[in-house]
């Protein structure tokens, strides 16, 4: 073997591994490494290969009427990368280019790069999921310049000039040519290695922004939740300025240029709207692209990422450098990510207010299916005392308008245990009023759980559920006890009743609804979404005996006049 042949064509071969780490560095080449690449870009890809095969023909080493080259480096690196039609248009292209040049290896060479282009390209199809392993293309590169120099032996004539030049070249360019595809491969593997630790990296600072995020802006997109988020993605560290605007002005604005950027001044720039009406992400790398109005700014590169809500794009996120063209793939990752965050959680916030809406629609509906049947009672029973007993009668209509009051102003809150209360005692004094002597009630109540909360119109339905089904039917009435206790973290509530009781091994009210018990499955439905599975109603009944309705929620307190239930 000639060595200095072997480190003039070890000289070459830098060549292809720096072009292979040029390539690394282009989007459309890591879609074809991750096989997403379309049609077109794999015709780019093909041709940008052929163009390698190419090169490492004019950067070959004359040996009498051939070349020693590595012109099969670009050929297999396109089979193991896009598979064997890749390989063999590469093929065609360099060997094609190289039969043109003429010799009496032209044929030989040609024919060989098809055949090492479709090798590799075999070779790509026992890793349909990911990048070539190095030993792999190692092998390959060794097995496809063994094909080549039997190609020149049996086609390339004169035979013993053949014979000849496969004796000079055939050691230095196996031994070349598979380490440069192998290095050629590696290089690609190492560099989008690289590139995904940073994409790791920058994704899991979204999340990490997006978490300390997501209390600010479950609320919703206003000019508070935009000054706190903005205010945490600088705090993170990196840009210069971070701003947040909603689809017609900017709501918040921090860092450098803060004073004329700020909300209710210059108003949007040209970025701004371009990705308000598109949709989206705009990449600035001056300030003319950043289109500031003010000729001073000192914000120099940028990039203007939508925020969206049911695919409508509601407002931006700019992350800004003073540095013109500082934007990277790292900042495009990251701006990304935080805006894909961003415009979930604004989205589950919009699902949840609209749940939260159907949910009072429901409570008001429900109370105006109870209301008539019991405004008809509570108005007769007035009717029947106006004249004998004036002063309980007035003092009826006086709990009726305060539980109707009550009721237009609390509906769908969260409210304390003694709020809801004060509401069961008005309808209980009512019912009172109207059966007397039939009706006795009986509270064991702990004191100390009146600042506990709950749902509106939790416990009143319970009670009058066991009131109307429970009592009712029964001749001489019956008795109806409440009960509340603490049990660990949670509050149990009972409502128990002497009455008709009922067969819920047939049919339990909470898993087959009925019109008659609307009142026992809606409340059982609310706890559970509000508070999850572990929470709700449970009823223990015996037909002639009575029935216990237990409620379980959990221990919170505060202030909940602001909360839906």
């Amino acid at each position: 073997m000639d060595s200095s042949l072997l480190w003039k064509m070890i000289e070459r071969m830098s060549v292809a591994a720096t072009l292979a780490f040029l390539l690394s560095q282009f989007s459309i080449f890591r879609r074809m490494i991750y096989r997403r690449g379309n049609l077109g870009e794999q015709v780019a890809i093909t041709i940008v290969f052929g163009l390698i095969g190419i090169l490492g023909t004019y950067s070959g080493i004359p040996v009498g009427d051939a070349l020693a080259n590595s012109r099969v480096i670009g050929v297999m690196a396109a089979g193991l990368i896009g598979g064997p039609i890749m390989g063999v248009s590469a093929g065609v292209i360099a060997g094609g280019h190289r039969y043109l040049l003429g010799g009496f290896t032209a044929f030989s060479c040609g024919l060989a790069n098809i055949c090492e282009g479709l090798l590799a390209g075999m070779v790509h199809r026992y890793y349909p999921e990911k990048i070539i392993p190095w030993w792999m293309a190692l092998v390959a590169g060794i097995v496809g310049e063994i094909m080549q120099m039997a190609i020149i032996l049996l086609t390339a004539r004169p035979y013993n000039l053949a014979r000849e030049l496969v004796d000079t070249i055939a050691l230095p360019m196996i031994v070349v040519n598979a380490l440069g595809v192998a290095i050629f491969m590696l290089i690609i593997k190492t560099a989008m290695y690289t590139q995904e630790q940073v994409g790791a990296e920058q994704s899991h600072k979204a999340l990490d922004i997006a978490t300390k995020t997501l209390p600010y802006l479950r609320h919703g997109l206003d000019r508070q939740s935009a000054q706190a988020a903005a205010q945490i993605i600088f705090d993170a560290g990196g840009y210069e300025a971070v701003a947040i605007t909603d689809s017609e002005q900017v709501l918040a604005f921090v860092g450098v240029e803060a004073a004329h950027h700020a909300p209710d001044t210059l108003g949007l720039t040209i970025s701004t709207r371009q990705v308000l009406s598109r949709g989206e992400m705009y990449i600035a790398q001056s300030p003319a692209e950043i289109g500031c109005s003010c000729t001073n700014c000192k914000l120099a590169s940028g990039v203007v990422v939508p925020l969206k809500r049911a695919n409508q794009v509601i407002g931006t996120l700019k992350l800004y450098y003073t540095q013109a063209g500082a934007v990277g793939q790292a900042d495009i990752v990251f701006a990304s990510g935080v805006a894909h965050l961003f415009s979930t959680q604004l989205e589950l916030t919009e699902i949840d207010r609209q749940a939260k809406l159907v949910v009072r629609a429901e409570l008001k509906a429900l109370y105006a299916q109870i209301n008539p049947h019991f405004l008809f009672n509570t108005l007769n029973t007035i009717t029947s005392l106006v004249r004998t007993k004036p002063d309980l009668a007035r003092g009826l209509l006086i709990k009726l308008g305060a539980m109707f009051r009550y009721t237009l102003h609390k509906t769908g809150r969260i409210i304390t245990i003694n709020e809801e209360l004060a509401q069961v005692h008005a309808y209980l004094m009512i019912e009172q009023a109207r059966h007397g002597e039939k009706l006795m009630i009986e509270e064991d109540i702990s004191p100390l759980l009146g600042k506990y909360l709950i749902p509106f119109l939790t416990i009143q339905p319970l009670v009058e559920n066991a009131i109307r089904h429970g009592l009712q039917p029964k001749e001489h009435g019956g008795r109806i006890m409440i009960q509340a206790m603490e049990v660990d973290q949670d509050i149990i509530i009972n409502i128990i009743d002497d009455g008709v009781g009922m067969d819920v091994q047939e049919r339990c009210p909470l898993t087959v609804p009925s019109a008659e018990c609307i009142g026992l499955s809606n409340v059982h439905e609310r706890l559970r979404g509000q508070y999850g599975a572990g929470y709700g109603l449970s009823i223990l009944s015996t037909l002639g005996s009575g029935t216990t309705v237990t409620l379980r929620i959990p221990k919170k307190v505060g202030d909940g006049e602001d909360e839906c239930a």
